[in-house]
C-alpha cells in the first residue's frame, strides 16, 4: 500500500450494493464473479448486472448457477448473466476456463472461499482453504491477465475478511504438514494472502492499468458458515464482545466487493485494503478492525507470489 492519502467515500456499513452502484454504467463491460451462485457473490453480481455488465458466474455447481442467472436476469432485467464452470481447488478447471474465455475482462471479482473447514487436501496435497482461497483465485487472475491487459483500466477485486488479522501465511509450513491442522489459523493465512496478492499484483500490473484491491465485505450469515456450528460463531462474538461486528444482509456485504469494483472514487488506485465501503486503516494489536501489518509488507507479498508460482508450476 502506498503513502497517498486513504479513499473516503459518502458510503458507509450499512450502504448496499445497489447504493454504492447507482448512477454507474458499466455497459459493455464483462465481468467474472466467482462464486456468484450464492451469498454475497449473487448481489455482487446482480449489482454489476444492473449497471448493465455482461456478468459470468464461476461456480462449482452449475445448475445452482443457472438458477441463480435465471433469477438475476428476472430482478434486472438482463439478459447478459452466463454461467460457467469454475472449481478454484482443482488446476485443470481453472485452465479450462482460462482458456475458454474471450475478449476483454473489465471485473474479476475473486469472491468464493471456504472457512474453517475441516482437514481437507487438494489431489497434491495442498491444504484445502489455502488451495481455494489462494492459489485457485492467484492462476485464474494471472490466467487472465492479457484479457485483463486489453480492457483497459480493468479491477480485479480480492475478497479477504478480517480474520486475516489472526495469523500471517507461515511460509514455513503453509499446508500443515508438520504443524496440527488448525481450522481458522489456516482460514486465517489463506485470507492474509488475498491481501499480499493484491499488493503484489497491483506493483506488477500497474502498468497495465490493472487496479488490484482486497476487501472485507462484513459479518454475512451465508453459506460459507457451513462448515461452522452456530455455537462456534456465537463463541467468536462473545470473544470479541463490544468490538463484534453487527450483521449485514448479503446486499450490505456486497457493498464494498462492488465499491472496489466500479467505484470512479478508486481510479488508479491498487494495493489497498478496504471495509465497510472506505479504505482500512492499520490494525491496532487485539483489534478486530483495520488490515494487519502483516498483511501489507512487501517482501511477504513478493514472496508469497514466487511460492504461488512454483507450487502451481510443479
Amino acid at each position: 500500500m502506498t503513502d497517498s492519502a486513504p479513499i473516503s467515500t459518502p458510503f458507509t456499513a450499512d450502504s448496499t450494493a445497489e447504493e454504492v452502484i447507482g448512477g454507474i454504467d458499466l455497459t459493455g463491460r464483462h465481468a467474472v464473479v466467482t462464486g456468484g451462485a450464492s451469498g454475497i457473490g449473487v448481489e455482487t453480481a446482480r449489482a454489476l448486472a444492473g449497471a448493465g455488465a455482461e456478468v459470468t458466474l464461476a461456480v462449482r455447481d452449475t445448475e445452482a448457477g443457472q438458477r441463480t442467472a435465471e433469477e438475476i436476469s428476472g430482478t434486472t432485467g438482463s439478459k447478459l448473466v452466463h454461467v460457467a464452470p469454475l472449481d478454484l481447488s482443482d488446476r485443470k478447471s481453472v485452465a479450462a476456463f482460462i482458456a475458454e474465455w474471450e475478449g476483454p475482462l473489465h471485473i474479476l471479482v475473486n469472491n468464493a472461499g471456504l472457512m474453517a473447514s475441516p482437514e481437507m487436501r487438494t489431489p497434491e496435497g495442498w491444504e484445502m482453504q489455502f488451495a481455494t482461497n489462494h492459489l485457485g483465485h492467484f492462476a485464474l487472475a494471472v490466467g487472465l491477465h492479457r484479457a485483463l491487459s486489453e480492457a483497459g483500466g480493468a479491477r480485479v477485486v480480492s475478497v479477504s475478511s478480517s480474520a486475516h488479522l489472526r495469523s500471517p501465511v507461515v511460509f514455513e509450513d503453509i499446508h500443515f504438514e508438520h504443524r496440527a491442522y488448525e481450522p481458522w489459523s489456516a482460514y486465517a493465512q489463506s485470507k492474509t494472502a488475498n491481501v499480499l496478492f493484491a499488493v503484489e499484483a497491483w506493483k506488477r500490473w500497474e502498468s497495465d492499468g490493472i487496479a488490484v484491491n482486497s476487501l472485507m465485505p462484513g459479518a454475512v450469515q451465508t453459506r460459507l458458515q457451513r462448515h461452522v456450528s452456530e455455537d462456534e460463531i456465537s463463541r467468536q462474538r462473545e470473544k470479541a464482545g463490544a468490538d463484534a461486528p453487527a450483521w449485514k444482509t448479503p446486499e450490505q456485504g456486497a457493498a464494498t466487493s462492488v465499491l472496489v469494483a466500479t467505484s470512479s472514487l478508486l481510479e488508479g488506485v491498487g494495493g489497498r485494503y478496504f471495509e465497510d465501503c472506505n479504505q482500512a486503516p492499520v490494525a491496532e494489536p487485539g483489534s478486530p478492525r483495520g488490515v494487519a501489518e502483516h498483511a501489507l509488507d512487501p517482501q511477504a507479498a513478493e514472496r508469497l507470489w514466487q511460492v504461488s508460482v512454483k507450487t502451481l508450476t510443479s
